[in-house]
């Protein structure tokens, strides 16, 4: 069983490892944000220049870091979590109501949404949906794709998570 836990735990690092190289990679695009906010806010007061396409850019970037940012969040147990009842659980209590909420919840709403936005996707692609504004930006399809890809990593995420749980579990009830 012991062998069977090692490559579990092996498995559950590699797909932890997809969040935790997304998370990084979104980290520099926060700091991207934040100089483009600081750009435009000085453009527009100092100079009186404003662009919608900088506008619009900031708030793609802000979804992208918002959808993909998600997976890293779980990674780290940062997300948001009912504790009041939580809390009160064992540590084995603990890991199967993770457990269970991976498996009732996170895999089938992460699928539900892949499934319902990949026609809003492929629309928006059929179209060339960009921006209604004047000077806004095109391929609005792509930062609406960001949506199915968020909820790939949440699944990759909840499996990995799933794992860490199973092995744990299966430690517990060893010793």
């Amino acid at each position: 069983m012991t062998d069977q836990r090692t490559k579990l735990t092996r498995l559950a690092d590699r797909l932890d490892a997809i969040s935790e190289t997304t998370g990084r990679a979104l980290s520099w695009l926060v700091l991207i944000l934040t100089l483009l906010v600081c750009w435009d806010v000085a453009a527009r007061y100092f100079f009186h220049e404003g662009s919608i396409a900088l506008q619009e850019l900031e708030w793609h970037l802000f979804a992208i870091i918002f959808l993909l940012g998600a997976a890293y969040t779980l990674r780290h147990d940062s997300h948001v979590r009912v504790e009041i009842l939580y809390n009160r659980f064992s540590k084995r209590g603990r890991l199967i109501a993770d457990m269970i909420g991976i498996v009732l919840f996170l895999l089938p709403f992460s699928a539900l949404v892949i499934w319902a936005s990949l026609g809003f996707i492929e629309t928006s692609f059929a179209m060339n949906e960009g921006s209604p504004d004047p000077g806004g930006l095109p391929w609005r399809w792509l930062l609406k794709a960001m949506i199915p890809t968020a909820f790939v990593l949440l699944i990759i995420q909840g499996l990995a998570d799933f794992l860490h749980r199973y092995v744990e579990l299966k430690q517990e009830e060893q010793g």
